[in-house]
């Protein structure tokens, strides 16, 4: 039986959050994940992301899924509450689960849409979302963030976000 609040998925990282300040952790090598995800506290908003989730808060349980490691749960319900961002359960990498965001966000949304209506994905990895769609989910494809080479390669050959 399917609850009647739809739930609205939100990634993190270029869709909520802009990390263009700390994608030159990510341009050397070898990459330093460490500095990475310390600088993650400072990322400002990307307004259209934000004002998104909010208007989709106003019919959905907002759900944060993000490739962020688990040790940076802190640091990311701190940020979200500082952004004045609703609410919601936050689906985190295990620390040692490095496959590609593809995969483990899929992962995911099947589980959260077994018994829930999933009303959208909003995500910038345009691999997650031709992996969502292809599986029957819509997707909102977050382009308003500037695209970094360095961390898509990231997401789909380290699974580190």
């Amino acid at each position: 039986m399917r609850h009647a609040r739809p739930i609205a998925v939100f990634d993190l990282d270029n869709t909520l959050a802009g990390t263009a300040h700390r994608q030159r952790f990510l341009e050397r090598r070898p990459r330093d994940w460490a500095a990475f995800f310390a600088a993650a506290p400072e990322d400002p908003p990307l307004a259209r992301g934000v004002a998104l989730c909010r208007q989709a808060a106003e019919e959905c349980e907002i759900v944060y899924l993000t490739g962020r490691p688990e040790r940076c749960r802190r640091d990311t319900v701190a940020w979200l509450t500082a952004q004045g961002l609703p609410e919601g359960r936050i689906h985190m990498r295990r620390n040692s689960d490095f496959r590609p965001a593809r995969h483990t966000k899929l992962e995911v949304l099947r589980r959260l849409g077994r018994d829930r209506e999933i009303r959208m994905l909003v995500d910038d990895d345009e691999l997650v979302c031709d992996a969502a769609e292809q599986a029957g989910f819509r997707v909102v494809r977050a382009r308003w963030a500037v695209a970094s080479e360095a961390l898509e390669d990231a997401q789909e050959k380290e699974g580190r976000t």
